[in-house]
């Protein structure tokens, strides 16, 4: 993993000592030296004080909670010394009068994202690749209401998770996707790999200007950082899901030794979740040619460079288009 990142899947107490950070647990004390550290991974129940929050937003440091079971809980970042009051009252003044072009990109975005992955695939059932592409031709991004182009949306991540059961090992398969709590390995997979996805892109888009409360296709709401929901979406196909993929398609992750089922819930274990960590952050930090920039650059950069083509889209009326993976831009 990238020296940036470090993760804790233990439980334990976080502290500062001196100038490091001390981690301690019933085995024993571990330094970490705060050098070079970006992101911190909080991946069980962690104790911590205000004192080390402070330490950690002078060294610039994202803090990402995920509790015992591998969901979510939050992200903590230090003050923003990007934010520029310019861009956010453009941000804002767009969102009320110019929304729909720019939600209607990112949708456009996830729907040539999904076709370029349908092309890649071998099925087992070539007609479920025929009608997955004929559903996907069909659906138009192009909407003028928020409602409905959420319902596309919605409709473009049904119809891909119908041929996702057709690309995996059938004992992961899926009936539908749950979300909270997830019921079986496969949305095990999927509902953590998308928590960990977004929290990188927050991670990434407090690197630039934008705010990152102020969204254009999902909601704006409190408590959450839905610009990065957006950009996020833009992503799962690129990186979350080819991982999933080729994890269970390669028996790199196993049924018996890596989920764990109580009742209708299903959660990754530690070892489970330390494998799948390894997969996302190995394509995180894998390059591609960039067709703009002319030079190699990481899924890591790329997520946010979309957040400075979209500032540039907001402040000096350049053309927005979603990333594609296959175009390399």
């Amino acid at each position: 993993m990238p020296g940036a990142t470090r993760y804790i899947f233990s439980i334990g107490s976080l502290n500062r000592k001196d100038n490091s950070l001390t981690f301690r647990t019933d085995e024993g004390l571990t330094h970490l030296p705060i050098e070079g550290i970006k992101e911190l991974y909080l991946m069980n129940e962690v104790s911590l004080n205000t004192k080390l929050l402070d330490f950690l937003s002078q060294h610039g440091v994202v803090v990402h909670f995920f509790n015992y079971y591998g969901h979510y809980s939050g992200s903590y970042y230090p003050k923003d010394k990007y934010l520029s009051g310019r861009l956010r009252v453009e941000q804002a003044y767009q969102y009320k009068t110019n929304r729909m072009p720019i939600a209607s990109a990112f949708v456009t975005g996830i729907k040539e994202n999904m076709l370029d992955y349908f092309k890649s695939k071998q099925y087992r059932d070539p007609e479920v690749l025929k009608l997955a592409r004929e559903n996907l031709e069909k659906t138009n991004p192009k909407q003028n209401d928020i409602k409905r182009l959420l319902s596309v949306e919605g409709e473009l991540w049904q119809n891909f998770y119908r041929v996702l059961n057709d690309l995996v090992d059938p004992a992961f398969i899926s009936d539908k996707r749950v979300k909270r709590p997830p019921d079986n390995p496969l949305n095990a997979m999927i509902s953590f790999g998308n928590s960990w996805l977004y929290s990188k892109t927050i991670s990434q888009l407090y690197q630039t200007h934008l705010d990152q409360s102020i969204s254009f296709l999902h909601e704006p709401s409190d408590g959450r950082f839905s610009l990065s929901l957006d950009i996020s979406e833009v992503f799962k196909l690129v990186i979350v899901y080819p991982v999933i993929v080729t994890m269970i398609n390669k028996k790199m992750i196993s049924l018996a030794s890596h989920f764990d089922k109580d009742l209708n819930y299903c959660y990754l274990k530690e070892e489970g979740r330390k494998k799948f960590v390894i997969e996302l952050e190995k394509k995180l930090s894998s390059t591609f040619e960039h067709q703009v920039l002319k030079r190699a650059v990481s899924y890591e950069t790329a997520i946010k460079l979309e957040g400075y083509k979209l500032s540039k889209y907001l402040l000096e009326g350049k053309s927005f288009v979603a990333f594609r993976d296959k175009a390399g831009y």
